[in-house]
């Protein structure tokens, strides 16, 4: 059994668990699908501050900090006991792509040479790790909620503002991925 998880799942496997979560939560009880709402949650229930936009019944969203919760604790059993040993299969133009810019070690989950805390306290590692995750809140916040939210939930609802997020997150995914890592991968 454990193999049998451990494994890659087919997208035509993945793909329509994933589209399930929608009918199964909007009959659940009108429950609306997205991550990036949990820290509005986590903040309304930890900070006692008069706040407008903190003020709020977070109580009634709780099952969505126990979702959190799961996706975490998911992860945590993922990487400590479904792990193979194995490199993570990168396609081989992009290794080579990559190894151009001097990205070799694919042993984690994400390059090392990128996401470590030495990297951190380098010009590129500050830009990829605290400017990018402030301009992934930043645009998390501004369009009303992250690409889970709008991308499953959103446009399987039929909400037009939830197309317009989704075309943007992938005009911004492309643009970024061609134009603008390459560029702070040389720096």
């Amino acid at each position: 059994m454990i193999e049998f998880i451990s494994q890659p799942w087919p997208w035509y496997v993945a793909g329509p668990l994933i589209g399930l979560t929608v009918p199964f939560l909007l009959i659940l009880g009108n429950k609306s699908f997205g991550i990036s709402s949990s820290l509005r949650h986590i903040c309304a229930s930890c900070l006692p501050a008069n706040i407008p936009y903190f003020s709020y019944n977070w109580k009634r969203e709780s099952w969505n900090l126990f979702y959190v919760g799961g996706i975490l604790l998911g992860g945590v059993i993922a990487a400590l006991y479904l792990q193979d040993g194995n490199p993570v299969q990168v396609a081989p133009a992009l290794v080579e792509e990559l190894a151009g810019y001097g990205i070799t070690d694919f042993s984690s989950l994400v390059p090392v040479q990128l996401m470590n805390w030495d990297a951190l306290f380098t010009l590129k590692g500050f830009v990829l790790m605290v400017v990018g995750g402030f301009l992934v809140g930043f645009g998390t916040r501004y369009a009303g909620g992250c690409t889970s939210g709008h991308s499953i939930m959103g446009l399987a609802t039929l909400q037009w503002p939830s197309l317009v997020a989704t075309l943007c997150f992938m005009a911004g995914g492309f643009l970024v991925a061609n134009f603008v890592l390459p560029y702070i991968l040389s720096l």
